[in-house]
């Protein structure tokens, strides 16, 4: 009897939670995204027993049907891609623009006829959900993967997917950690590293006439990474600056404050996720003007006011945010659905079209297939196609073309390690008590 690709990635997956379990006790989370502080053991135990009988009797239904049928599953059969987004957690507000530009790509692929389908699940804020996902995904036959959001939850799944051979593509991590990283063979992302939006923010604030800016942080790799990143900028530009640090398990907001005000800052630098609100909630309280306020990707919402002060929506007014986005027409679509919460919505439908172009050209769902063909369709190997929409580079693929997909979030780019040399950043301000783009930048880290 000739065991079916999907029973084989069944078995693989249910070994690689049997050691995740017995190894998650005594981890801690690798880089940001990681806020739960309940008992990790307990929870990937329960997760890892529910997914043993779920996928006990998943293995069971497929060993039947192979002992009837001993044919397997041709590859290119059908691509199927996955999402393991933020629904629930402390970045389910971050979620909406990620998961809503996927469902976009889903929309268009669909109207272009492809032989592509997306199914969903949530991330959450910690491995164990996104585990658990992971695994329910693989088990209805995903191809491929698009998320974490988070840097750390990201970390807790690629070994799983590494192993199991499956693209994994992020539209938001932008830790360098992945740059290089032994296990990330099969990982790539439509959003470059920090090292692209620091000179952004830098010049926000250099513009604004800043003389003297606190970078207030959460204290770990995602925190301290771009903290550091911002610094370099500012002393190029000869602006005094210095960080702040925080735990972002225990924040203490008026003794960040307090240090904001020793310091004698004229602007203040927001990089944290949902734990970093509180903060902005007690400078404003210690007479620190919203317009003299910026925030990173990790607190780009439209709703951040509310999360500020939900009985007054102009709380915030003046308060500038910064981070990765689509083009103005795709910004506009997205728009009407999110009311303005634009964060890494582009990069997440480019995830999504790339993944389904690369299946396009390579003409299986095979991941070593996908991986090699995703780099191939980003690019210009010379003399290819360039291309702005799944239908256009399906025809050129068609005709015999090679392609160089331009997304939605720019050129894309993406080098040999699966990093992008190419951000497209939205700058977004609260006017009237509602989040308006202001500004967009482009960057090319070729240059």
């Amino acid at each position: 009897m000739k065991l079916s690709r999907k029973l084989l990635m069944l078995l693989a997956v249910l070994l690689s939670f049997s050691l995740i379990a017995a190894a998650c006790g005594d981890d801690e989370d690798v880089d940001a995204g990681a806020g739960d502080t309940s008992d990790e053991t307990d929870v990937v135990d329960d997760t890892t027993d529910d997914m043993t009988d779920d996928m006990t009797d998943d293995m069971t239904d497929d060993m039947t049907d192979d002992m009837t049928d001993d044919t397997s599953v041709p590859a290119g059969d059908g691509l199927v891609i996955g999402t393991v987004l933020p629904e629930t957690g402390g970045l389910a507000f971050l979620g909406p623009p990620q998961i809503e530009g996927a469902a976009l790509a889903a929309a268009d692929l669909a109207a272009a006829g492809a032989n592509v389908t997306v199914i969903t699940g949530d991330s959450g804020t910690d491995g164990a959900v996104a585990q658990e996902t992971v695994g329910r995904l693989l088990g209805e036959g995903a191809n491929a993967i698009v998320g974490a959001a988070a840097s750390g939850v990201s970390q807790d799944i690629i070994q799983t997917l590494s192993d199991a051979a499956i693209p994994q593509c992020s539209a938001s991590n932008t830790s360098p950690a992945f740059t290089g990283q032994e296990n990330a063979g099969y990982y790539f992302r439509t959003v470059p590293p920090d090292e692209a939006v620091s000179p952004i923010i830098a010049d926000v604030v250099s513009t604004d006439g800043r003389t003297n800016v606190a970078l207030v942080a959460r204290a770990d790799d995602y925190g301290n990474a771009l903290a550091g990143l911002v610094a370099a900028e500012l002393d190029g530009l000869g602006i005094a600056n210095g960080t702040i640090s925080y735990d972002p398990e225990n924040v203490a907001s008026d003794s960040v404050v307090g240090d904001v005000a020793a310091q004698g800052a004229d602007a203040v630098v927001i990089i944290g996720f949902d734990e970093a609100f509180p903060i902005i909630k007690a400078a404003l309280e210690a007479g620190v003007a919203p317009d003299a306020m910026y925030g990173a990707d990790g607190v780009f919402s439209n709703t951040l006011n509310a999360s500020i002060d939900e009985a007054n929506p102009n709380v915030i007014d003046g308060f500038t945010l910064i981070g990765a986005s689509g083009g103005a027409d795709f910004n506009a679509r997205l728009t009407e659905i999110t009311e303005g919460n634009l964060i890494y919505g582009g990069q997440a439908y480019d995830c999504v079209i790339t993944l389904a172009l690369a299946f396009a050209q390579a003409g299986t769902t095979d991941g070593d297939a996908l991986i090699a063909a995703v780099l191939d369709v980003t690019n210009d190997d010379g003399g290819d196609t360039t291309c702005t929409s799944y239908q256009e580079c399906a025809d050129a693929i068609a005709a015999g073309e090679g392609i160089d997909y331009d997304g939605v979030s720019g050129p894309i780019d993406l080098d040999a390690g699966g990093d992008p040399t190419f951000g497209r950043y939205a700058i977004a301000q609260f006017q009237d008590g509602v989040l308006v783009t202001i500004d967009s930048q482009d960057i090319d880290l070729n240059f």
